[in-house]
């Protein structure tokens, strides 16, 4: 028995919720004339705007039909008729829309009196979906979800003392880049979770690999002081071998002296340690610094690099800096380390712990399928 897909156009209404048109028949018309099969009130459309078509083998491809502000597939105006897959966002003019198929409990036509959310003409074109969603949610539960290890090492004679966890992505239809898997998690506003997942599924893979090394891992700064972080944290530290975790707080989660001290006592609470990352790459935040020093503090690589040719201001500041660091008890990091004149200069300088490409380059952990 040959399988039938229901496609359907799903719409942002004008009251923010969502509404399912079904492609009853094809080719299925779109435009501002009431005899369309989607019409659209809308200045920005044609009369006539596009139509979808049938592939010929269950598919749809969309055509323009000479309309004045065009047809967009993923944000790309279409000049000749183009296949459309499932979660292809598509626009008529302003109007925007995502391909969906094989859902049917939702497929209802939407009532005469709403309409269609319209960006005004001349705007840029809306982003109320994003097409990888569901391959998002994929990752989100392990599906491509990877890791790397790189090491992080004690700057007098080269040891290993720790590595830090990296996320990465090998789904084959997502980025592999940490930066833009966290841009589309931004999008759909779930930079918390992809933050955690990476932690969930990753540190009990790690664990038993690590021979007593530390594991700094990372926490977005939107997770930083939520209860749910801190039970995503013990459900790690509950693990059979649980590693000694460093959790590494953004520079821009540094934010109040109190809630830090918060944050201090709770990791403390659970036997964690902490580091304030990316230090020196915005405000240095020396006043949450002096009153709640972490364990660490990760100098961040923009202040570091080519150190050995700064001039001596700069390196006063950095000397400055370090040996406050040390004064408050905390551990010095120098991150982003590529070159031995910079690591030579920084161990000079009182860093205890250096890590970069110098001393190890991430490695690809092997993530179980699921």
């Amino acid at each position: 028995m040959a399988a039938h897909r229901h496609w359907y156009l799903e719409g942002i209404t004008s009251d923010g919720s969502r509404r399912a048109h079904p492609v009853t028949k094809l080719p299925f018309r779109v435009g501002r004339e009431a005899g369309n099969d989607l019409a659209i009130d809308a200045r920005g459309l044609s009369r006539q705007h596009a139509e979808l078509r049938s592939d010929g083998e269950g598919g749809l491809l969309v055509a323009d039909l000479g309309s004045t502000n065009g047809t967009f597939v993923n944000r790309e105006r279409i000049t000749a008729p183009r296949v459309l897959a499932e979660n292809d966002v598509v626009h008529f003019g302003n109007a925007e829309y995502r391909l969906g198929a094989e859902v049917t409990t939702i497929l209802a036509t939407a009532p005469a009196d709403e309409r269609t959310l319209i960006v005004p003409k001349g705007q840029a074109l809306s982003e109320n979906f994003v097409r990888h969603e569901r391959q998002f949610e994929e990752l989100l539960q392990g599906r491509g979800l990877a890791a790397a290890l790189q090491p992080i090492v004690r700057a007098d004679d080269g040891r290993l003392f720790a590595y830090e966890l990296l996320g990465r992505s090998t789904h084959p239809e997502l980025p592999a880049a940490p930066a833009r898997l966290f841009h589309l998690a931004a999008l759909l506003d779930r930079e918390v979770e992809l933050s955690e997942a990476f932690r969930r599924h990753a540190v009990p893979v790690i664990a038993p690999r690590l021979n007593g090394a530390l594991l700094f891992v990372n926490a977005h700064p939107k997770e930083t002081f939520s209860e749910a972080f801190f039970a995503s944290l013990e459900r790690l530290r509950a693990l059979p071998g649980a590693p000694q975790l460093v959790v590494e707080v953004h520079e821009t989660a540094v934010v109040e002296v109190e809630r830090m001290r918060e944050l201090a006592a709770r990791l403390a609470g659970i036997g964690m340690r902490f580091a304030y990352d990316d230090f020196g790459a915005g405000q240095a935040r020396l006043n949450e610094l002096g009153e709640v020093p972490p364990h660490f503090v990760k100098f961040d690589m923009g202040l570091l690099h080519r150190l050995h040719e700064a001039d001596a201001k700069k390196q006063r500041v950095v000397r400055e800096l370090v040996k406050l660091v040390l004064d408050l008890g905390s551990v010095p990091l120098a991150e982003g380390i590529e070159l031995e004149a910079e690591a030579a200069v920084c161990r000079e300088m009182g860093f205890r712990l250096v890590q970069g490409y110098l001393t190890g380059r991430p490695v690809m952990v092997e993530m179980p399928a699921t």
